[in-house]
């Protein structure tokens, strides 16, 4: 079940709101002005006149983004304990891209509680934007032990599969396919199926722009696959 739980938070009457954040977050907004505002799109501070002027979530979005960015470094320095810089700085990066924000905040229901113009096309950035514009609230609102009790206790641990991001690291196959893309360059596996006394295995060419890079062998095709991968990021772009 989403967190959010499919509310439209800016339908609510006023007395509700308190009590409504209060079984989302674990705690009563001190300032409900700050929540307000991380849930208001400036399509809308657009179309309101002066006397009736809200503020958007974009400054909150702006903090926020730090101050998660700060609790998902400690989160993962103090989840691996031996594990080197560059690990960590992958694991914060990719918990904070903006593709994984976007659908994280879709999947704890956020999207429900933002409040757009009618007009305006509700991509998945806005929704990603903010969850970062709410942890900008929290922290402002009730300070950093409270943001990180919320991200770690609630979101983390019910909405984020830790080993999942870990595994994605060891996906060297993935990493191939979106720095290509990046690049611009051409990306071809090129398998063939052989059987030896230990059964069927698989050897794989890789070519990049039409040029053999290298040719591994595994017991799967995936398996050679990532062998060949890997070896692109390991041998040749460090040269």
């Amino acid at each position: 079940m989403s967190l959010f739980k499919g509310i439209r938070y800016f339908l609510l009457p006023d007395k509700s709101k308190n009590r409504t954040l209060k079984e989302i977050l674990g705690f009563y907004p001190s300032n409900i002005n700050l929540y307000e505002q991380a849930f208001t799109h400036k399509s809308v501070v657009n179309e309101t006149s002066d006397s009736d002027k809200k503020v958007s979530n974009e400054r909150l979005e702006f903090l926020g983004d730090a101050i998660l960015g700060a609790i998902t470094a400690e989160y993962f320095f103090n989840k691996y304990p031996f594990k080197e810089e560059g690990f960590l700085t992958k694991m914060r990066s990719r918990m904070v891209s903006r593709s994984f924000l976007n659908k994280l905040a879709i999947d704890i229901g956020l999207d429900t509680f933002l409040e757009t113009s009618a007009d305006t096309t509700r991509t998945k950035s806005i929704f990603g934007d903010a969850f970062e514009a709410l942890i900008g609230a929290i922290y402002l609102d009730k300070g950093y032990e409270t943001s990180k009790k919320f991200i770690v206790g609630k979101i983390i641990r019910d909405y984020i599969n830790i080993e999942e991001l870990v595994e994605q690291e060891r996906d060297f196959k993935s990493k191939l396919v979106e720095y290509c893309q990046k690049k611009k360059k051409k990306l071809e596996f090129i398998l063939e199926e052989y059987n030896n006394s230990n059964g069927v295995y698989y050897k794989c060419r890789l070519l990049i722009n039409n040029k053999e890079v290298c040719e591994t062998e595994g017991k799967s095709k995936k398996s050679a696959e990532q062998k060949a991968s890997k070896y692109y990021f390991k041998e040749v772009i460090k040269r």
